[in-house]
């Protein structure tokens, strides 16, 4: 290979020279300007310039335009990829001095290798060949392999929760112990995330490494195990609240206070309940929107405060999970009546009257309607729990008459507030537990509303409603024993 080359070249040069004394020979008075071939400059092209050239014979060293990437782990193993000229020859790379592995000769433009370990900071590259050694224009950056953060840091110690990891070079990842015991679920999703779900446990601060190809990392104290309970009806689903649904800080405290999980399945409905905490709240119409005010049946404001906590709903009881139960379907919003996805929607037409019979059925009961309005705002004092007066953005939040197209829609189709409820606003009304009457205007504590009426409260609008009947203190009644195809319910329980 190297002697084809040379020759190549020789005649290449040869034939050039020949080229520019022919041109010399043929037009002399233009030899001062074409005389391409007088290397020497003595306005001759002859064997001395030949000489010239032939004794800078050789190949070129190497030359480097690129090197990716341009950052790696500091325990090696990154792929570099290298571009440039003259390559065909490169007999080794070195990276901070240290040399690489597996060095590939993909072309005379382009050599792959592997790095090797090395500390944390900038490595010069340079690319060795017989012709010469050449350092590449920018370093490589070690960088030290690193976990950011483990979510949730915390969960039962009946071990299942489902953790995060996200840190640098972690895509090489085969196995995460927690407390020393593997988790199960292992996925390295990315060079930045890893999954994986926890063992059991003992109760306390334990020790997460995470292992693989590019080594070992330990965070210390990196998950807590908490004696966190589960209800008896209940399937565990996830222990700790997420932070990217219980947004606000003081609501996961709250949360994480009671020592109860999160997020569980009823198991014998299999429905999904999210516990709302104790708290205290100011229940009433605080705040009107940008375009609606106040209505006096959603006054005066008063403080609530809710001692105990209990378990919501995720969604509105679905038309699939009545008739499961009840064996029968009342609703109008039907696959009967041209609703093939009515398995999912909401079930409506059913009274108050008729609710206890499925409540008895399954352990659940309806939530007071202070619990609904505390469990609706999840912490804001707003008229949509999206933390806006703005009516624009009830869009994103509830089917109502702008969006719903006249009819209710499957749940969990908008966004959540921040507990993890869904539809709260919108789709159907939800019965309550109480009778209807005006609010008292002093601070009450557990308050299940009147001893006696003649109307029972629903709340939250429906999918016919505008923007000023979709809002968190929005209020309204029905006859006990009415059966409307705006007005739904959702289930709470005792832990």
């Amino acid at each position: 290979m190297q002697r084809s080359a040379f020759v190549s070249g020789f005649r290449r040069a040869v034939v050039s020279l020949l080229a520019a004394c022919a041109a010399v020979a043929l037009a002399p008075a233009a030899s001062a300007q074409n005389c391409t071939g007088d290397v020497n400059g003595d306005g001759v092209v002859n064997g001395a310039d030949l000489g010239i050239v032939l004794s800078n014979w050789g190949f070129c060293p190497p030359s480097i335009t690129q090197v990716t990437p341009p950052t790696g782990s500091v325990l090696g193993g990154t792929v570099l990829s290298i571009t440039g000229g003259g390559l065909s020859e490169v007999t080794a790379i070195t990276v901070g001095g240290a040399p690489c592995t597996q060095v590939t000769v993909l072309s005379p433009t382009l050599v792959r290798a592997t790095t090797p370990a090395g500390a944390a900071g900038q490595a010069a590259i340079r690319v060795i060949a017989p012709t010469g050694t050449t350092l590449a224009p920018q370093p490589f950056t070690y960088v030290q392999q690193q976990v950011a953060s483990i979510v949730p840091s915390s969960g039962s110690y009946t071990g299942g929760t489902a953790i995060t990891i996200t840190g640098q070079y972690l895509a090489g990842t085969t196995g995460v112990t927690v407390g020393g015991v593997p988790c199960t679920g292992v996925v390295a999703v990315s060079a930045t995330q890893v999954t994986a779900v926890t063992p059991a446990g003992s109760v306390g601060a334990v020790d997460v490494v995470i292992s693989g190809t590019k080594g070992t990392i330990t965070v210390p104290g990196g998950f807590t195990y908490q004696s966190i309970v589960v209800p008896a009806w209940a399937t565990l689903v996830e222990a700790q609240p997420d932070p990217a649904v219980v947004t606000d800080p003081a609501l996961r405290a709250a949360i994480e206070a009671t020592g109860l999980a999160w997020r569980v399945r009823d198991t014998a409905t299999q429905m999904e309940m999210m516990l709302i905490p104790p708290g205290t709240f100011q229940m009433g119409c605080i705040m009107g929107s940008n375009a609606y005010g106040c209505y006096s049946w959603e006054q005066p404001v008063h403080a609530v405060t809710l001692t105990n906590a209990f378990y919501m709903g995720r969604y509105e009881v679905t038309q699939a999970q009545w008739v499961a139960r009840m064996g029968s379907n009342p609703s109008h919003f039907q696959a009967s009546n041209g609703y093939p996805d009515s398995g999912s929607r909401p079930v409506e037409q059913v009274s108050w009257d008729t609710i206890q019979g499925y409540l008895g059925a399954t352990g659940m009961r309806l939530p007071t309607e202070a619990e609904w309005e505390y469990a609706c705002r999840a912490g804001t004092q707003t008229p949509f729990y999206n933390g806006s007066t703005d009516d624009s953005t009830v869009d994103a939040l509830a089917w109502y008459s702008p969006t719903s197209g006249s009819q209710t829609h499957a749940v969990g189709g908008k966004a959540a507030n921040g507990f993890g409820l869904h539809d709260m606003l919108g789709n159907v009304w939800e019965w309550v537990n109480d009778w209807s009457d005006t609010y008292p205007s002093s601070a009450q504590t557990d308050p299940t509303g009147p001893v006696s009426a003649t109307h029972r409260v629903v709340r939250g609008g429906s999918w016919g409603n505008g923007a000023d009947g979709v809002r968190s203190s929005i209020r309204s009644s029905v006859t006990p024993g009415g059966a409307k195809y705006n007005v739904g319910f959702r289930v709470a329980r005792t832990p």
